[in-house]
């Protein structure tokens, strides 16, 4: 199984690469990557030139423009190396160029890579799991990322990054939703939140908000992106008591939560805003601008 076309990604990526190194950077990188196609390569050839791929080609970052974001979209849909580095990306086209054809030979070689990297190489294996071939192989590896307590290491495999969407299980997708909210992290950038929301997160996250309302703690807007679809008496609670807060933000997640809800007393309940209602109709009120006015309030 393939998530993208191998050809086209790294054709893409190497672009990208050569505003962002020297010369000689993409010389030494085409050299490895012709060493690790070749026939008689060995998996070590990939391990040396992984490790030393940030003394040959810098750590300078890609700068994409919308027109290559869309591009990047349109290889494997929801990847976006936007927030990437030269290293990182070089990194991703050495793995590219191991030999793939053999799904539980390539995943060992990549778990290898895995056990022994270190941050950095960690945040570029885990924002290379949307282009891997044998996908399906890497659901372990990518749980054990949601449970790291580094946070580069998560946002790299949590945020802007569509593998955990396409192929966790329901789970582990609830858990790495609720620990984003834990550990701060923005939720819009959480590719397919509103195609994988579900009761049973709906019911997670409305029992940590009220953990957090227990101790006095704030409860972040986006927490009630997922859950607005699956409103039910109990969670309608949690609405009204939004609706009663005094800020904005607060006001507007419920607002849209009620609006996403095929719940009639929500509906209702909305209807008692006609203010916020109407806000929302206009187009003005939206899960990504309240995720950008809850980052930038923090």
């Amino acid at each position: 199984m393939y998530q993208a076309d191998i050809y086209a990604t790294k054709t893409f990526l190497k672009e990208l690469l050569e505003r962002s190194t020297t010369t000689q950077g993409q010389e030494w990188l085409t050299k490895k990557m012709e060493l690790i196609d070749a026939e008689g390569a060995t998996p070590k050839d990939l391990y040396l030139a992984f490790s030393a791929a940030p003394r040959f080609v810098g750590r300078e970052p890609l700068h994409l423009s919308q027109h290559e974001i869309e591009m990047a979209n349109l290889i494997r849909p929801g990847f976006n190396p936007s927030r990437w580095n030269a290293a990182q990306t070089a990194r991703t086209l050495l793995i590219l160029s191991q030999p793939y054809q053999d799904g539980e030979a390539f995943r060992d070689t990549i778990e290898t890579l895995f056990n022994t990297a270190d941050m950095g190489e960690l945040v570029a294996l885990y924002a290379a799991l949307p282009l891997l071939p044998h996908p399906e192989l890497f659901r372990s590896r990518a749980a054990e990322g949601f449970r790291t307590n580094m946070g580069d290491v998560f946002e790299a495999v949590a945020l802007d990054n569509p593998y955990p969407a396409d192929y966790m299980h329901e789970d582990a997708w609830n858990n790495m939703v609720l620990k984003t909210l834990f550990v701060g992290k923005p939720v819009f950038r959480i590719y397919g939140i509103e195609k994988r929301s579900n009761a049973k997160l709906a019911r997670i996250l409305s029992d940590y908000a009220h953990e957090r309302w227990a101790a006095g703690r704030p409860v972040s807007p986006e927490l009630w992106r997922p859950v607005g679809p699956f409103i039910d008496e109990a969670i309608l609670e949690d609405i009204k008591k939004l609706f009663s807060q005094p800020n904005e933000l607060e006001q507007e997640a419920a607002a849209l939560a009620c609006a996403e809800s095929s719940c009639t007393p929500a509906r209702e309940l909305l209807n008692a805003h006609p203010q916020l209602k109407s806000r929302v109709e206009n187009g003005e009120i939206s899960w990504s601008l309240i995720g950008d006015k809850a980052l930038a309030a923090n």
